[in-house]
């Protein structure tokens, strides 16, 4: 049997792989208990300082398969609600929690869970032949995985609204000019490019990213003095680490730092 997803070990980073290449990559139950094994693995991995998340064959993720589980049945419909919030929104919070910057390298179309998975990670590069889709309206359900929380903040509330009501698909140069990715870039230097920035990544002030990543998860909610005092309390903790020491170090001597500092 195939592994639903695959992890590969890089130099201070893993690489995750989506692999049902001929379902898009399509969510299971499988497939998403592979994952939070996946993660699990990682944030006992103590090398590990760096995530890029990717997928199979000619697409990212086309979202939740629709398996017999969720069809409306002789008991009556089905309740969405435990997959919602066993599978889809633990994901999310993982990815947003993981003290680790995470990439995604969306290969191709991203749908319906899988555009707003793409949306939790920290850094998001897509193919240009990318695309994404808020695709739930198009059988009658929101978005989730956190798609109404990330999208209005990233492309604005009436992109988002019209996003999600309409169902329309994004390009990758459309995403990345509406600033909902990073970058857009050639198909064929997708991969490298987001191979080389995990690997950047992972040669980074580790327990700096771990503190960027709390401060922006506190500002959705906070106001302007509310964040000013967590960017007090976190800048302290940061120049405590030995990265900042190191980094400072190589800035007097004007060369390359070299960050060691753990998680």
């Amino acid at each position: 049997m195939t592994d639903p997803v695959l992890v590969a070990r890089h130099d201070g980073w893993r690489k995750i792989t989506l692999n049902r290449p001929d379902r898009l990559n399509a969510l299971n139950a499988e497939v998403l208990d592979a994952l939070s094994a996946a993660f699990d693995a990682i944030e006992a991995d103590r090398s590990c300082r760096a995530v890029l998340l990717t997928g199979a064959g000619r697409g990212f993720c086309s979202g939740q398969e629709l398996g017999p589980a969720l069809m409306p049945g002789p008991a009556g419909p089905p309740d969405l609600a435990p997959i919602a919030d066993a599978y889809h929104r633990r994901l999310v919070q993982r990815v947003r929690a993981l003290a680790l910057p995470v990439v995604c390298a969306v290969n191709g179309v991203a749908a319906g869970a899988g555009a707003n998975i793409a949306l939790a990670c920290d850094i998001v590069l897509a193919a240009n032949n990318a695309s994404f889709v808020q695709a739930f309206v198009r059988i009658g359900l929101v978005p989730d995985c956190g798609g109404t929380f990330f999208l209005p903040r990233l492309v604005g509330d009436a992109r988002a609204r019209a996003l999600a009501m309409l169902g329309e698909p994004v390009s990758a140069t459309q995403a990345e000019a509406w600033g909902m990715i990073w970058k857009a870039v050639d198909d064929a230097a997708l991969m490298p490019q987001a191979e080389q920035l995990t690997g950047r990544l992972a040669a980074g002030p580790t327990e700096a990213y771990a503190l960027m990543k709390r401060a922006f998860a506190a500002s959705a909610a906070n106001g302007l003095d509310a964040q000013l005092d967590l960017e007090k309390e976190l800048q302290g903790a940061a120049g405590r680490t030995a990265d900042y020491a190191a980094g400072l170090q190589a800035f007097t001597a004007k060369r390359a730092p070299v960050f060691t500092g753990g998680r």
